[in-house]
């Protein structure tokens, strides 16, 4: 998962208050949804738009993602197994194309409650609200994917493409040393 740790902080604005907190919720998007990983099904393959925004803070954080059901399953399992390690509580309850999802996790060496309701389909398009309470203070954000289609000539699956065109892959970095998959790092 440190492809997705590496990828937020890309993102965070310089001298972000909300730290490592904000950076984590920026790793659930990035695993979009990561919160209920296990539990959700595959995305359809193809060019993924997602959205986070924060309450209180102005702007849209915009990624996107071209996946195939392996790239998909690559970043459901991530999550799940971040989300296993870390989790004292998780209730999942379905019903319809609605799942609310209560936990109790530890983020960046702190315990954190959230609260997130997951709507829609992921065939075209899902939305995921997160609401969550930590030492640090509460943080609330919404996490919107859009299917827009094929992924775009150029790209390859497990490319995700961040704020100013920066694009990494999810295999190329899982298969670095001390990436999920990858050999150990070489000891300095």
């Amino acid at each position: 998962m440190r492809w997705a740790w590496a990828a937020a902080e890309t993102m965070k604005p310089e001298g972000d208050h909300m730290g490592r907190i904000g950076t984590a919720c920026l790793l659930i998007a990035l695993a979009a949804p990561a919160a209920a990983a296990a539990d959700l099904p595959a995305r359809k393959p193809g060019l993924w738009d997602i959205k986070m925004s924060f309450e209180g803070r102005a702007g849209v954080q915009s990624v996107q993602q071209c996946i195939d059901a392996e790239t998909d399953a690559i970043m459901q399992s991530s999550a799940s197994n971040i989300g296993s390690q870390n989790c004292s509580k998780r209730d999942v309850v379905k019903a319809g194309d609605k799942m609310t999802i209560d936990s109790v996790c530890m983020v960046a060496g702190k315990s954190a409650t959230s609260h997130a309701v997951v709507t829609g389909s992921f065939d075209s398009a899902y939305t995921m609200t997160v609401a969550s309470k930590s030492d640090i203070g509460p943080i609330n954000m919404t996490i919107a994917g859009k299917w827009l289609g094929p992924c775009e000539a150029g790209q390859k699956p497990g490319d995700l493409i961040l704020p100013g065109g920066m694009k990494l892959n999810l295999r190329d970095m899982a298969n670095r040393p001390g990436g999920p998959g990858g050999p150990p790092p070489t000891p300095r």
